[in-house]
C-alpha cells in the first residue's frame, strides 16, 4: 500500500479504511480525503481497537432493522447491513489543522482508516502520560464508566461482573476502586482469572461464583450469562444489563422468585448520558474521563492481539467468531514514508 496520505490526481490524497461489504466479508477500499475547511483537522491514525462485541454483530449484518439508526457511529459511512464503514476506537496525529492541535495525539471516535479529516471538536488531545497504544481501550472505558453511573454501586458493596470481555473486566476494574466493595469476575473461560488478577479483581466460573451479590452486572452477551446475573442477585438487588444482542431474543425466567426477590433489572447503554450524570458531564467530558482512566498499565492484559491493519479484511472472521475469546485487538498503521 502507499503512503495513506500519498499525493493522487490534482493534488488530492487518499486515505485506506475497512469496509463490511457483506455478512461476514469486508475489504480495505481507498478513497480521497477531502480538503480541510476551517475548524477541521487531518488526522493520522497511528492504532486503532476493534470493538469486537458490536463489531462482530456489524460484521456479521446482525443489526436489526429497527435500530438501524440508533446503532450508527459519529462518523459511520454507507447503511445497515452493508456496506458499511464502522468502527468507534481510533488514535492518530494531528498533521494539520489548528496550531492548538497540530502535532497532538488524539482520541476520535472514527472507523479503521489511515487517515481523516474531522470537525476539530470530534477529536480528544490524550492525557499527558497516557500510552497512545492503550488509548484504544477510551471506548469501551467510557462503556464501562457510564455502566457504574447507571449502576451506582456503594461503598461495601458485594458487586460480581458477569462476562469477562473487555467491557465486563473494565467494569470490574472501576468497581473494585470503590472503598470495602468485594468483586468477583465471572467467566466460563478459567483462563480469564489471570487478567482479573492483573486487575485487581476476584474470579470465580459460574459454578463456583459468589451468591447474593448487592449489584450484578451482565456483559457476556449471551442468553445464559444473563440467567446467571439473576440467579447470582440478593434480595433486592439490582442486575445491570450492557450486553446487546442484536437480532437475537432472549427468554428469561422471570416466574420462579423474581418478583418474591423484588429485582431490578436495568438496561445500561453509551449512546446516551446516565441519567446520574448528565447535570454534570457531557458526551466530551465523559471521553476526557475515561481517557484519564486508561493511564493505568495494568490495563494491557486487556489487549491480547495486535496485526497490520492490512489484514483486518483476512482476520476479521475470526476476531468476530465467538469461539475466538478476543479481547481488544489493537490494529497498528503504516507509517508516513519519506516520499510523501
Amino acid at each position: 500500500m502507499t503512503d495513506p496520505l500519498a499525493p493522487v490526481v490534482s493534488g488530492a490524497r487518499v486515505a485506506h479504511a475497512f469496509w463490511v461489504v457483506g455478512p461476514g466479508a469486508g475489504e480495505i477500499r481507498s478513497e480521497p480525503l477531502p480538503p480541510i475547511a476551517p475548524g477541521q483537522v487531518l488526522v493520522r491514525t497511528l492504532y486503532s481497537g476493534v470493538s469486537r462485541g458490536t463489531e462482530s454483530l456489524v460484521f456479521h449484518g446482525r443489526v436489526p432493522e429497527s435500530e438501524h439508526q440508533r446503532m450508527r457511529c459519529p462518523h459511520q459511512v454507507g447503511a445497515f447491513p452493508a456496506p458499511v464503514k464502522y468502527g468507534y476506537a481510533n488514535v492518530g496525529t494531528v498533521i494539520e489543522g489548528p496550531p492548538s492541535l497540530r502535532g497532538s495525539t488524539v482520541f476520535s471516535l472514527y472507523p479503521h482508516q489511515t487517515a481523516y479529516v474531522v470537525d476539530e471538536a470530534s477529536v480528544v488531545a490524550l492525557p499527558s502520560g497516557l500510552d497512545p497504544a492503550r488509548a484504544v481501550l477510551a471506548a469501551n472505558m467510557e462503556t464501562a464508566l457510564n455502566a457504574l453511573w447507571d449502576a451506582g454501586p456503594l461503598l461495601g458493596d458485594r458487586v460480581s461482573v458477569v462476562g469477562a470481555g473487555v467491557v465486563g473486566c473494565l467494569c470490574a476494574y472501576l468497581a473494585a476502586r470503590i472503598a470495602g466493595a468485594n468483586v468477583e469476575l465471572v467467566d466460563v473461560r478459567t483462563d480469564r482469572a489471570r487478567v482479573a488478577e492483573a486487575l485487581g479483581v476476584g474470579f470465580a466460573t459460574v459454578e463456583r461464583s459468589l451468591r447474593d451479590r448487592d449489584l450484578v452486572l451482565h456483559a457476556s452477551g449471551t442468553a445464559a450469562g444473563l440467567r446467571t446475573a439473576l440467579d447470582l442477585a440478593a434480595a433486592e438487588a439490582t442486575i445491570v444489563e450492557l450486553s446487546w444482542f442484536g437480532d437475537t431474543e432472549v427468554a428469561l425466567p422471570l416466574g420462579r422468585d423474581f418478583h418474591a426477590r423484588r429485582l431490578t433489572l436495568r438496561s445500561s447503554q453509551v449512546g446516551t448520558l446516565s441519567p446520574r450524570a448528565r447535570p454534570r458531564h457531557t458526551r466530551r467530558t465523559r471521553l476526557e474521563a475515561a481517557l484519564a482512566l486508561c493511564a493505568d498499565p495494568a490495563l494491557d492484559v486487556l489487549i491480547d492481539g495486535e496485526s497490520d491493519f492490512l489484514a483486518l479484511a483476512e482476520i476479521m472472521p475470526q476476531l468476530a467468531s465467538p469461539a475466538s475469546g478476543a479481547l481488544c485487538h489493537r490494529l497498528r498503521y503504516p507509517p508516513r514514508t519519506a516520499s510523501s
